[in-house]
């Protein structure tokens, strides 16, 4: 927080700071031990009507009445982390979708339209990184269109918390009745240290998922699609771990692209679990990647699974951005 001469918190913002990282400090409480306050750090995503919303990092946005401000000022960008390879989101947005690509895609300026006949969000959403050549309204007419031509939903992908990330594009789709349904998080790591582990003979890598992979995936929905977009990527390879039937104990995914090592799809069964195939799966599909020539590892997982959280994060994974798919708004049918 900014002081005075006099030692006094000092309002240091303006409107012409939206778009900046900002730190505020506004009255919470009043009680009898006196004034409460609480901080927040974030984007300051908008301005009006004598509110201010403040993007943090994961994404939540935080409406603060001005009236209750104390103190205030534009903050430098997040310093790099320590841990794990220097990435924008930009590069990652785009290492990510080329590792899951869709049957359809289609430019519209910088932006990339995806549609994969409604298997999963990731291949059925715009992908706005970059400038769309037309004004905004414009642009998601032309989304919206584009999903309605195909019977899909129309869902834009975005991001907060990173160098350039999309905290304002996140405001301006929530302002025109966009609705954000689902929130993640892509964490980065090296990649040496996941692969220096001994090898293990159970598991087996393919370039293929083939039908018993298949049967462990939990998306099983559309396998014929769900097979078209899982083998389409750089270079895709497929690591299973054999169980007592038919069906593998463990799988996983993992994708090469240039110095990125993208890891999806690591399931195990429940009777196999806290046996570290997890880990194993990992770590083979690790070692092919550093044999490929990455350097660095990626992946996606859901704010709420606890127990992969855990996992990733004893492997040396860190929270490079949280990411968000925002569903249109249905349109009027008169």
């Amino acid at each position: 927080m900014e002081f005075t001469a006099g030692g006094r918190l000092e309002l240091r913002l303006t409107r012409a700071d939206v778009g900046k990282r900002v730190s505020v400090r506004r009255v919470s409480e009043e009680g009898t031990a006196g004034r409460k306050f609480t901080d927040t750090v974030g984007v300051l995503t908008s301005w009006n009507d004598g509110v201010l919303l403040i993007t943090r990092r994961s994404g939540e946005r935080v409406a603060i009445e001005e009236s209750s401000l104390v103190a205030g000022k534009v903050v430098p960008a997040e310093p790099a982390r320590r841990r794990g390879p220097s990435a924008t989101y930009p590069e990652l947005a785009r290492a990510s979708s080329r590792a899951w690509q869709p049957l359809e895609s289609e430019r519209l300026g910088d932006w990339q339209l995806r549609a994969a006949d409604g298997f999963t969000r990731r291949a059925n959403s715009v992908l706005p990184v970059g400038d769309p050549g037309v004004p905004l309204d414009d642009a998601l007419r032309h989304v919206q269109d584009w999903y309605a031509a195909r019977d899909l939903p129309a869902y834009a992908q975005t991001a907060t918390g990173a160098e350039g990330t999309q905290e304002l594009l996140c405001a301006e789709l929530e302002a025109r009745g966009w609705v954000r349904e689902v929130s993640a998080e892509l964490r980065i790591a090296a990649l040496a240290p996941i692969g220096d582990a001994p090898d293990d003979a159970r598991v087996v890598l393919g370039r293929e998922p083939g039908e018993a992979w298949l049967a462990r995936y939990q998306r099983k929905g559309a396998s014929e699609v769900a097979s078209k977009v899982l083998c389409a990527g750089p270079s895709v390879w497929f690591a299973t771990v054999p169980g007592e039937g038919d069906v593998p104990a463990a799988i996983g995914r993992c994708v090469v692209d240039g110095r990125w090592a993208g890891f999806a799809a690591v399931e195990v069964d429940p009777a196999f679990r806290r046996q570290g195939l997890a880990t194993t799966v990992m770590t083979a599909l690790a070692r092919r990647a550093l044999d490929e020539g990455a350097s660095a590892a990626w992946l996606q997982v859901e704010a709420d699974n606890d127990g992969a959280r855990a996992l990733y994060d004893r492997m040396g994974f860190a929270t490079h951005h949280a990411y968000h798919h925002y569903r249109a708004p249905e349109r009027s049918t008169r």
